[in-house]
């Protein structure tokens, strides 16, 4: 079995607006409204400044219809760094040389009286 790879995205909202000259999160508002998408003012900074983790497909699609691009545009694939594998630490070894593992309690079995 091959290593899985995982992607992430970085979202590039911010550098298409400053591309087209509209560099306050205002600026975005109205060009949605005119889409059908009304957000709050709060909505559309967010949306601006963070990386969203949700997005509908139809504030997608206004987004590129209002700014000229494409959803590539706005969303850019990255590989995410493979997780380091974990090695034993001294904390790992229990006194005397065994895994920490050995000294966690084991369940109890309750067998009925015969």
């Amino acid at each position: 079995m091959g290593k899985e790879r995982k992607l992430g995205y970085r979202w590039r909202l911010r550098e298409v607006m400053a591309a087209r000259g509209l560099w306050s999160t205002t600026d975005l508002a109205p060009l949605l409204a005119e889409r059908g998408i009304e957000l709050s003012a709060t909505q559309v900074y967010r949306l601006v400044v963070q990386t969203p983790e949700r997005l509908s497909l139809r504030t997608l699609m206004a987004l590129c219809d209002a700014l000229e691009c494409t959803s590539t545009d706005l969303i850019e694939p990255v590989a995410e760094p493979a997780p380091a594998r974990r090695r034993k630490t001294a904390g790992d070894v229990a006194p005397g040389g065994g895994e920490v593992r050995a000294l966690r309690p084991k369940r109890a079995r309750i067998v009925p009286d015969a």
